[in-house]
Protein backbone atom coordinates (compact mmCIF):
# COMPACT_ATOMS: atom_id res chain seq x y z
CA UNK A 1 0.00 0.00 0.00
CA UNK A 2 1.35 3.40 -0.84
CA UNK A 3 1.04 5.74 1.95
CA UNK A 4 0.46 8.78 -0.35
CA UNK A 5 -2.02 7.35 -2.67
CA UNK A 6 -4.02 5.72 -0.11
CA UNK A 7 -4.53 9.01 1.84
CA UNK A 8 -5.60 11.04 -1.42
CA UNK A 9 -8.51 7.68 -1.79
CA UNK A 10 -9.77 8.67 2.02
CA UNK A 11 -9.75 12.45 0.95
CA UNK A 12 -11.58 11.45 -2.39
CA UNK A 13 -14.04 8.88 -0.32
CA UNK A 14 -14.61 10.41 2.67
CA UNK A 15 -17.84 12.55 2.06
CA UNK A 16 -19.68 9.55 1.35
CA UNK A 17 -18.17 7.23 4.51
CA UNK A 18 -16.23 7.54 7.31
CA UNK A 19 -12.53 6.82 7.82
CA UNK A 20 -13.08 4.19 10.50
CA UNK A 21 -15.32 2.36 7.31
CA UNK A 22 -12.52 3.25 4.72
CA UNK A 23 -9.59 2.23 6.96
CA UNK A 24 -10.85 -0.95 7.21
CA UNK A 25 -12.18 -1.92 4.08
CA UNK A 26 -8.52 -1.60 3.25
CA UNK A 27 -7.05 -3.39 6.31
CA UNK A 28 -5.07 -0.20 7.46
CA UNK A 29 -5.43 0.97 11.24
CA UNK A 30 -6.95 4.53 11.56
CA UNK A 31 -3.79 5.62 13.67
CA UNK A 32 -1.45 4.79 10.65
CA UNK A 33 -3.80 6.43 8.59
CA UNK A 34 -3.47 9.61 10.55
CA UNK A 35 0.48 8.91 10.33
CA UNK A 36 0.51 9.29 6.47
CA UNK A 37 -1.71 12.09 6.14
CA UNK A 38 0.45 14.26 8.91
CA UNK A 39 3.57 13.22 6.56
CA UNK A 40 1.75 13.48 3.28
CA UNK A 41 0.70 17.30 4.55
CA UNK A 42 4.75 18.33 5.18
CA UNK A 43 6.28 17.55 1.81
CA UNK A 44 10.09 18.55 1.31
CA UNK A 45 10.31 21.79 -0.79
CA UNK A 46 12.84 19.62 -2.59
CA UNK A 47 10.08 17.57 -3.29
CA UNK A 48 7.24 19.93 -3.73
CA UNK A 49 9.62 21.84 -6.09
CA UNK A 50 10.17 19.14 -8.57
CA UNK A 51 6.46 18.31 -8.64
CA UNK A 52 5.42 22.18 -9.93
CA UNK A 53 8.22 21.97 -12.57
CA UNK A 54 7.32 18.86 -13.66
CA UNK A 55 3.26 19.72 -13.63
CA UNK A 56 3.96 23.21 -15.11
CA UNK A 57 6.16 21.38 -18.09
CA UNK A 58 2.65 18.67 -18.55
CA UNK A 59 5.18 16.28 -17.39
CA UNK A 60 7.38 15.97 -20.72
CA UNK A 61 10.28 16.42 -18.95
CA UNK A 62 13.06 13.84 -17.80
CA UNK A 63 15.27 14.01 -14.68
CA UNK A 64 18.12 15.52 -16.46
CA UNK A 65 16.21 18.01 -17.73
CA UNK A 66 14.21 18.94 -14.14
CA UNK A 67 18.05 18.94 -12.63
CA UNK A 68 19.22 21.51 -14.73
CA UNK A 69 16.00 23.51 -13.96
CA UNK A 70 16.92 23.66 -10.47
CA UNK A 71 20.40 24.24 -11.11
CA UNK A 72 20.01 27.43 -13.13
CA UNK A 73 16.61 29.06 -12.12
CA UNK A 74 16.49 27.91 -8.41
CA UNK A 75 20.34 27.54 -7.82
CA UNK A 76 19.70 24.48 -6.06
CA UNK A 77 22.58 22.01 -6.91
CA UNK A 78 21.19 18.30 -6.45
CA UNK A 79 22.43 15.12 -7.73
CA UNK A 80 20.20 13.87 -11.15
CA UNK A 81 19.45 10.35 -9.27
CA UNK A 82 18.15 12.32 -6.33
CA UNK A 83 15.85 13.89 -8.55
CA UNK A 84 14.95 10.56 -10.61
CA UNK A 85 14.10 9.14 -7.49
CA UNK A 86 11.66 11.33 -6.38
CA UNK A 87 9.86 11.56 -9.69
CA UNK A 88 9.39 7.98 -9.25
CA UNK A 89 8.29 8.26 -6.25
CA UNK A 90 5.62 10.27 -7.33
CA UNK A 91 5.10 8.47 -10.53
CA UNK A 92 6.15 11.98 -12.15
CA UNK A 93 8.42 10.33 -14.81
CA UNK A 94 8.46 11.57 -18.52
CA UNK A 95 7.15 9.09 -21.39
CA UNK A 96 10.36 7.61 -22.75
CA UNK A 97 10.26 7.33 -26.71
CA UNK A 98 10.85 4.42 -28.47
CA UNK A 99 14.13 4.06 -29.45
CA UNK A 100 14.00 3.27 -33.94
CA UNK A 101 16.18 0.49 -34.97
CA UNK A 102 18.92 1.59 -37.36
CA UNK A 103 20.59 -1.05 -38.20
CA UNK A 104 20.22 -5.22 -38.24
CA UNK A 105 21.75 -6.83 -35.82
CA UNK A 106 24.45 -8.66 -36.71
CA UNK A 107 24.78 -6.52 -40.22
CA UNK A 108 27.64 -3.77 -41.12
CA UNK A 109 27.22 -0.61 -42.48
CA UNK A 110 28.29 0.32 -45.83
CA UNK A 111 28.27 3.33 -47.40
CA UNK A 112 28.94 3.76 -51.35
CA UNK A 113 29.15 6.96 -53.29
CA UNK A 114 25.75 8.27 -55.33
CA UNK A 115 26.66 7.43 -59.19
CA UNK A 116 23.27 7.75 -60.04
CA UNK A 117 22.88 11.64 -59.45
CA UNK A 118 19.20 11.71 -60.45
CA UNK A 119 20.12 10.82 -64.04
CA UNK A 120 17.11 8.11 -64.56
CA UNK A 121 18.24 7.70 -68.56
CA UNK A 122 20.07 4.86 -70.03
CA UNK A 123 21.08 3.87 -73.24
CA UNK A 124 20.68 0.13 -73.02
CA UNK A 125 19.39 -2.47 -70.82
CA UNK A 126 21.08 -3.52 -67.91
CA UNK A 127 23.04 -0.17 -67.74
CA UNK A 128 21.32 0.89 -64.40
CA UNK A 129 19.04 -0.69 -62.11
CA UNK A 130 17.13 1.00 -59.15
CA UNK A 131 15.89 -0.79 -56.13
CA UNK A 132 13.78 -0.72 -52.74
CA UNK A 133 11.90 -2.07 -50.49
CA UNK A 134 7.59 -1.14 -49.55
CA UNK A 135 5.08 -1.85 -46.99
CA UNK A 136 2.40 -3.73 -47.82
CA UNK A 137 0.26 -2.83 -44.72
CA UNK A 138 -3.38 -4.40 -46.32
CA UNK A 139 -3.36 -8.01 -45.23
CA UNK A 140 -3.66 -10.19 -42.02
CA UNK A 141 0.24 -9.10 -40.91
CA UNK A 142 2.63 -6.68 -42.46
CA UNK A 143 3.92 -7.57 -46.05
CA UNK A 144 7.43 -6.13 -47.35
CA UNK A 145 8.04 -5.76 -51.46
CA UNK A 146 11.38 -5.71 -52.75
CA UNK A 147 11.61 -4.63 -56.52
CA UNK A 148 14.41 -4.07 -58.87
CA UNK A 149 13.62 -1.70 -62.14
CA UNK A 150 15.66 -1.46 -65.21
CA UNK A 151 15.70 2.64 -65.77
CA UNK A 152 16.10 1.47 -69.86
CA UNK A 153 12.53 1.25 -70.26
CA UNK A 154 11.41 1.23 -66.55
CA UNK A 155 10.73 -2.42 -66.60
CA UNK A 156 9.81 -4.35 -63.08
CA UNK A 157 12.75 -6.83 -63.69
CA UNK A 158 12.81 -9.16 -59.92
CA UNK A 159 10.43 -8.73 -57.20
CA UNK A 160 9.80 -10.68 -53.66
CA UNK A 161 7.36 -10.24 -50.97
CA UNK A 162 8.25 -11.57 -47.17
CA UNK A 163 6.56 -10.97 -43.89
CA UNK A 164 10.29 -10.00 -42.54
CA UNK A 165 12.77 -7.50 -44.07
CA UNK A 166 15.58 -9.05 -43.18
CA UNK A 167 18.75 -8.77 -45.60
CA UNK A 168 17.93 -12.13 -47.32
CA UNK A 169 14.63 -10.27 -49.08
CA UNK A 170 16.88 -8.10 -50.96
CA UNK A 171 19.42 -10.93 -51.86
CA UNK A 172 16.68 -13.14 -52.86
CA UNK A 173 15.47 -10.28 -55.28
CA UNK A 174 19.17 -9.29 -56.66
CA UNK A 175 19.62 -13.06 -57.38
CA UNK A 176 16.23 -13.27 -59.27
CA UNK A 177 17.28 -10.24 -61.16
CA UNK A 178 20.71 -11.33 -62.14
CA UNK A 179 19.55 -14.58 -63.46
CA UNK A 180 19.66 -15.19 -67.27
CA UNK A 181 21.09 -11.48 -67.85
CA UNK A 182 24.65 -10.17 -68.28
CA UNK A 183 24.92 -8.09 -65.12
CA UNK A 184 29.13 -6.91 -65.23
CA UNK A 185 28.92 -3.20 -64.86
CA UNK A 186 25.42 -2.27 -64.25
CA UNK A 187 24.83 0.18 -61.64
CA UNK A 188 22.30 -0.37 -58.88
CA UNK A 189 20.98 2.11 -57.47
CA UNK A 190 19.37 2.46 -54.07
CA UNK A 191 18.29 4.09 -51.05
CA UNK A 192 20.65 3.67 -47.37
CA UNK A 193 18.75 1.25 -46.02
CA UNK A 194 20.44 -1.14 -43.87
CA UNK A 195 19.73 -3.55 -45.80
CA UNK A 196 21.23 -2.52 -48.64
CA UNK A 197 24.32 -0.90 -46.64
CA UNK A 198 24.79 -4.46 -45.03
CA UNK A 199 28.36 -6.25 -45.97
CA UNK A 200 25.96 -9.32 -47.55
CA UNK A 201 24.26 -7.16 -50.10
CA UNK A 202 27.67 -5.95 -51.06
CA UNK A 203 29.23 -8.48 -51.71
CA UNK A 204 26.49 -10.28 -53.84
CA UNK A 205 26.59 -7.13 -55.59
CA UNK A 206 30.29 -7.39 -56.16
CA UNK A 207 30.17 -11.24 -57.04
CA UNK A 208 27.51 -10.38 -60.01
CA UNK A 209 29.80 -7.74 -61.56
CA UNK A 210 27.49 -4.69 -59.91
CA UNK A 211 28.53 -1.06 -59.27
CA UNK A 212 26.14 -0.21 -56.19
CA UNK A 213 25.13 3.18 -55.80
CA UNK A 214 23.35 5.11 -52.65
CA UNK A 215 20.76 7.77 -52.59
CA UNK A 216 21.87 10.84 -50.37
CA UNK A 217 20.61 9.83 -46.54
CA UNK A 218 16.83 11.03 -46.13
CA UNK A 219 16.59 12.34 -49.54
CA UNK A 220 13.79 10.42 -51.92
CA UNK A 221 14.05 12.53 -54.64
CA UNK A 222 17.51 10.57 -55.68
CA UNK A 223 15.64 7.25 -55.82
CA UNK A 224 12.38 8.83 -57.36
CA UNK A 225 11.57 6.65 -60.08
CA UNK A 226 11.43 3.36 -57.91
CA UNK A 227 9.43 5.35 -55.14
CA UNK A 228 6.80 6.51 -58.00
CA UNK A 229 6.29 2.83 -59.16
CA UNK A 230 5.35 1.69 -55.52
CA UNK A 231 3.36 4.70 -54.99
CA UNK A 232 1.15 3.69 -58.49
CA UNK A 233 1.21 -0.02 -56.90
CA UNK A 234 -0.47 0.75 -53.69
CA UNK A 235 -3.04 3.58 -54.98
CA UNK A 236 -3.95 1.28 -58.47
CA UNK A 237 -4.02 -1.81 -57.20
CA UNK A 238 -5.14 -1.15 -53.50
CA UNK A 239 -6.17 1.90 -52.58
CA UNK A 240 -9.10 1.71 -55.21
CA UNK A 241 -10.70 -1.23 -53.40
CA UNK A 242 -13.60 -1.07 -51.36
CA UNK A 243 -11.64 -0.83 -47.75
CA UNK A 244 -11.99 -4.80 -46.80
CA UNK A 245 -8.65 -6.45 -45.04
CA UNK A 246 -7.65 -9.08 -47.37
CA UNK A 247 -5.94 -12.03 -46.63
CA UNK A 248 -2.16 -12.44 -47.32
CA UNK A 249 -2.52 -15.04 -50.04
CA UNK A 250 -4.67 -11.96 -51.63
CA UNK A 251 -2.18 -9.50 -51.35
CA UNK A 252 0.08 -11.71 -53.47
CA UNK A 253 -1.99 -12.29 -55.81
CA UNK A 254 -2.49 -8.50 -56.69
CA UNK A 255 1.43 -7.84 -56.55
CA UNK A 256 1.45 -10.39 -58.64
CA UNK A 257 -1.09 -9.52 -60.88
CA UNK A 258 -0.29 -5.60 -60.89
CA UNK A 259 3.45 -6.84 -61.86
CA UNK A 260 1.90 -8.07 -64.69
CA UNK A 261 -0.48 -5.01 -65.86
CA UNK A 262 2.92 -2.77 -65.60
CA UNK A 263 5.25 -4.57 -67.71
CA UNK A 264 2.89 -5.72 -70.12
CA UNK A 265 -0.44 -3.60 -70.45
CA UNK A 266 -0.11 0.04 -68.78
CA UNK A 267 0.48 2.98 -71.04
CA UNK A 268 3.80 4.20 -70.92
CA UNK A 269 5.79 7.26 -72.23
CA UNK A 270 9.37 6.90 -71.74
CA UNK A 271 9.86 4.42 -74.37
CA UNK A 272 12.44 4.99 -76.72
CA UNK A 273 13.43 3.44 -79.84
CA UNK A 274 14.62 -0.16 -78.89
CA UNK A 275 13.86 -3.84 -79.00
CA UNK A 276 15.23 -5.95 -76.35
CA UNK A 277 16.80 -8.99 -77.26
CA UNK A 278 15.27 -12.44 -76.94
CA UNK A 279 16.87 -13.22 -73.62
CA UNK A 280 15.55 -10.47 -71.93
CA UNK A 281 12.02 -10.75 -69.89
CA UNK A 282 9.52 -8.45 -71.48
CA UNK A 283 10.50 -6.45 -75.20
CA UNK A 284 8.65 -2.88 -73.95
CA UNK A 285 8.15 -0.93 -77.89
CA UNK A 286 9.30 0.97 -80.32
CA UNK A 287 9.59 5.00 -80.34
CA UNK A 288 8.09 7.32 -82.66
CA UNK A 289 9.91 10.48 -83.57
CA UNK A 290 6.82 12.04 -83.67
CA UNK A 291 3.89 12.24 -81.35
CA UNK A 292 2.35 9.27 -80.33
CA UNK A 293 -0.18 6.98 -77.79
CA UNK A 294 0.35 3.24 -76.58
CA UNK A 295 -1.70 0.18 -77.25
CA UNK A 296 -2.87 -2.15 -74.54
CA UNK A 297 -1.30 -5.03 -77.20
CA UNK A 298 0.32 -7.67 -74.29
CA UNK A 299 3.70 -5.45 -74.87
CA UNK A 300 4.37 -1.88 -74.58
CA UNK A 301 3.98 -0.44 -78.44
CA UNK A 302 3.35 3.19 -79.73
CA UNK A 303 2.24 3.92 -82.39
CA UNK A 304 4.63 5.42 -84.65
CA UNK A 305 3.88 8.15 -88.03
CA UNK A 306 6.20 7.28 -91.38
CA UNK A 307 7.83 4.26 -90.47
CA UNK A 308 7.41 0.92 -91.70
CA UNK A 309 9.41 -2.55 -91.09
CA UNK A 310 8.40 -5.95 -90.17
CA UNK A 311 10.43 -8.07 -87.19
CA UNK A 312 10.02 -11.03 -85.35
CA UNK A 313 9.88 -10.76 -81.37
CA UNK A 314 8.64 -13.86 -79.00
CA UNK A 315 7.22 -15.64 -81.62
CA UNK A 316 5.27 -12.74 -83.05
CA UNK A 317 6.01 -10.71 -86.65
CA UNK A 318 4.91 -7.39 -85.94
CA UNK A 319 4.25 -5.05 -89.37
CA UNK A 320 4.48 -1.60 -88.30
CA UNK A 321 3.31 1.21 -91.52
CA UNK A 322 1.88 4.24 -90.91
CA UNK A 323 0.34 4.97 -87.90
CA UNK A 324 -1.38 1.09 -87.46
CA UNK A 325 0.12 -1.39 -85.54
CA UNK A 326 -0.47 -5.20 -86.74
CA UNK A 327 0.72 -8.41 -85.08
CA UNK A 328 0.18 -11.78 -86.52
CA UNK A 329 1.37 -15.45 -84.82
CA UNK A 330 3.61 -17.13 -86.63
Amino acid sequence: MVPEVFVEVVEVLSHKYTVMTICECFGVPKSTYYRWKKKSDKLPYLHQLIINICKQFSYRLGHRNVRGILKNDYKIKVNRKTVQKVMQKYHIQCRVKKKRKSHIAGEGKCIVPNLLKQNFQADHPNQKWVTDITYLPYGEKMLYLSTIMDLYNNEVIAYRVSDTQEVHLVLDTLEAACERRETHGVILHSDQGAQYTSYAFQELAKEKGIITSMSRKGNCFDNAVIESFHSSLKSEEFNTQIRVKPTNSIVLEKVESYMYYYNYIRPFTKLLFSLISLGQFTPKGVLSAYSFTYIRTGFRAAVVSSIRFTTVVCGASWTISGSCLASSEI
